[in-house]
């Protein structure tokens, strides 16, 4: 194994899927969905550079190449398991997320079925726009869960410690609070329509791996 930053990148990217369930353990909410948002949003940055920098600097390896989009499926299945349950388990939530979770998990079993004929499922453009956009969604959905926990909270009048501390975070017209109680579910609105998108051009680039690789998944006597 090269030990190139390339490869370092793509690491860091896959230590970091279960680090973001992690956050979770050790911290309170809402700190938790917001560290676990910067966490996740730093390693999707990863997922850009590291491709970018291993063909600019001509470090691109097998490693790498094996291990790039198992970091990319091991961030947004964790950060969907993870979101689906602190999130109230909205069905508007879980319905786009088992499909993405259902096609993750069929492509990489027609991957590893073809063998070494895998290389014909080769991702495509479209593929890369549907992790962008599931990652995008994503992040949006932790900043959601973030203010409406503070929203919540806020309107019980539970945590005063916590909402105190948060009313001194933000600008003097805008603070955290006042966020979260105008602007919470708006935010949670947007994720919930960015991951149905997601969803969709998930479904999408699973059909069109599925259609390449029917030619080899008849039977010889057919």
């Amino acid at each position: 194994m090269r030990w190139t930053l390339p490869n370092i990148l793509t690491v860091l990217r896959l230590l970091a899927a279960p680090g973001v369930a992690v956050m979770f353990l050790y911290f309170h909410r809402p700190w938790a969905d917001w560290f676990a948002l910067v966490l996740f949003a730093l390693a999707a940055i990863t997922d850009f550079f590291d491709g970018y920098l291993a063909r600019a600097w001509k470090q691109e390896s097998r490693l790498g190449a094996m291990l790039d989009p198992i970091a990319d499926k091991a961030m947004v299945v964790i950060a969907l398991l993870v979101i689906t349950g602190y999130s109230g388990m909205d069905p508007w939530l879980i319905l786009p997320a088992t499909a993405i979770l259902f096609r993750e998990v069929f492509v990489s079993g027609l991957r590893e079925f073809l063998g070494d004929k895998a290389g014909l499922l080769k991702v495509t453009q479209l593929a890369k726009w549907k992790t962008t956009a599931q990652m995008t969604a994503i992040a949006v959905l932790f900043l959601a869960m973030g203010l409406e926990y503070v929203r919540e909270a806020s309107a019980l009048r539970s945590h005063a410690a916590l909402i105190a501390t948060l009313s001194d975070i933000g600008t003097q017209d805008v603070n955290v609070v006042e966020l979260a109680q105008y602007g919470g579910s708006t935010v949670w609105n947007l994720g919930l329509t960015l991951i149905w998108v997601a969803a969709i051009l998930t479904l999408v680039t699973g059909w069109d791996y599925f259609r390449k690789a029917q030619p080899y998944l008849k039977d010889e006597n057919t």
